[in-house]
């Protein structure tokens, strides 16, 4: 530009001489790119007019040492008219907040699989050889929360209360079960558990510890006894109330059947006021009007708790229906039957308090059912000064109703009668002749 042609620095076409070839790299030549230092022993080498440059661009078969190189100066740019500053890619900058959010995401997942590399080599190395057993965990049913309301929740608050009882006799060792009725140590179980004792017995508690006891009184015909063992600061059973149970309600026995100690089995109410006639030959017959559930109960659940669904005691397990020969050892069928808790509190308090328990009776005797269709139970005798005869009843009269419940054996009047407590007034329905008629009648405690 301007007349004035500008090379690229050399006169690669001095005084007409044509170009001097170049030297091979390492041929009298210092490297590409050395420096050159006034003084030093290259400085008469450029002078014999080797290329100043040190360079092969005189090898360079793709460069044409005859075109001219032009210096190009832009020209003025208008204002507004700058083009838009372009930003180098490579050029270092300020992370940004998804650069932030990713260093973390990533260090965990670097975390993570870290561990499970790690637990693998564990489970590998411990001999699991990488299998993994089960499902993941997950948050348990209900059921399994063992709530108090539950049945596991209930047996895990009444099994402390809960004892296995031993008596020595005669004959050998009795064993059954029984509950702590009262912090200083007093136990319900069932007469026929310590019947024939000579009056000393052992308890063991659900902890596997025991202690000698005493028997402190009994009665026969409700199948009631009490003992005591020297031992204070024990957690009694709370008590229910037998009148309150519905068929159907569910229940749990407690005990030690076939000497297992500390056993729970569940069912439900299967009948209420299921009168029993019992006893073994030569001894007592007792009389109750028993709870009736199918909640297995074997030898050895005598005298053990039979538990509401709030953990309450509403019975005292006594005795089963079996199919098997007289003789022959009975198994629980799904017919087991309980002293109603009314009555077993009230007779143990008799027995604390003055020895001996208290026989509720309505004065008057029972001969056989009732002729005709409405069944009942025909009167043999009635006690002048009795319950009965304050009444107005009497003999020959039929007993069809006390209560509410049907009358259909003698059994079932005696039964009935003794679940009451002295001073209970309750109605009967009876027959004289052709005409029903109702009076109310307010039982009483023997003479005995």
């Amino acid at each position: 530009m301007g007349g004035t042609d500008v090379t690229d620095g050399w006169d690669w076409r001095r005084g007409g001489e044509t170009p001097a070839p170049a030297s091979p790299p390492g041929a009298g030549a210092p490297p590409a790119g050395a420096p050159t230092t006034p003084g030093s022993d290259t400085a008469p080498a450029a002078a014999a007019g080797a290329s100043p440059w040190w360079s092969d661009a005189l090898g360079d078969p793709w460069r044409d040492p005859a075109t001219p190189a032009a210096v190009v100066v832009p020209g003025v740019v208008a204002a507004g008219t700058e083009p838009e500053p372009v930003t180098d890619p490579d050029a270092p900058g300020r992370p940004t907040l998804r650069h932030l959010l990713l260093i973390p995401v990533i260090t965990a997942l670097l975390a993570g699989t870290l561990g499970g590399a790690l637990g693998y080599a564990f489970a590998v190395r411990g001999g699991a050889a990488g299998t993994v057993l089960g499902a993941q965990a997950a948050e348990p049913p209900a059921l399994a929360q063992r709530k108090p309301e539950s049945l596991a929740g209930v047996a895990e608050r009444v099994l402390p209360s809960v004892v296995t009882v031993r008596v020595s006799s005669l004959g050998g060792t009795s064993e059954g079960s029984g509950f702590i009725a009262s912090a200083d140590g007093h136990v319900i179980t069932n007469d026929h558990v310590v019947s024939g004792s000579s009056g000393k017995a052992s308890v063991i508690f659900n902890d596997g510890t025991s202690a000698p006891a005493t028997v402190v009184g009994q009665d026969p015909e409700s199948d009631i006894a009490v003992i005591k063992v020297n031992r204070t600061g024990l957690r009694p059973v709370e008590f229910g109330d037998s009148d309150a149970l519905a068929v159907g309600d569910p229940v749990l026995a407690i005990g030690s059947p076939l000497s297992l100690a500390n056993t729970v089995t569940a069912g439900i109410v299967s009948a209420l006021d299921r009168t029993m006639q019992a006893g073994e030959p030569g001894g007592p017959v007792r009389y109750y009007a028993a709870i009736q559930t199918d909640a297995a109960v074997n030898h050895g659940n005598s005298g053990g708790p039979l538990v509401d669904g709030a953990g309450r005691v509403v019975g005292v397990n006594s005795t089963i229906k079996s199919l098997v020969a007289e003789g022959q050892e009975a198994g629980n069928i799904g017919l087991a039957f309980a002293i109603p808790i009314n009555q077993a509190k009230r007779v143990t308090q008799d027995i604390i308090g003055t020895g001996k328990a208290r026989r509720t009776v309505i004065g008057a005797q029972v001969g056989g059912p009732g002729a005709g269709a409405n069944g009942g139970v025909r009167l043999a005798a009635v006690e002048p000064s009795g319950p009965a005869a304050g009444a107005g009843l009497k003999v020959g009269d039929v007993i069809l109703k006390l209560n509410g419940r049907p009358m259909t054996e003698p059994t079932d009047l005696i039964a009935l009668v003794r679940k009451f407590a002295p001073g209970s007034v309750v109605t009967v329905e009876f027959r004289r002749g052709a005409a029903r008629q109702n009076t109310s009648v307010t039982l009483a405690a023997d003479a005995k």
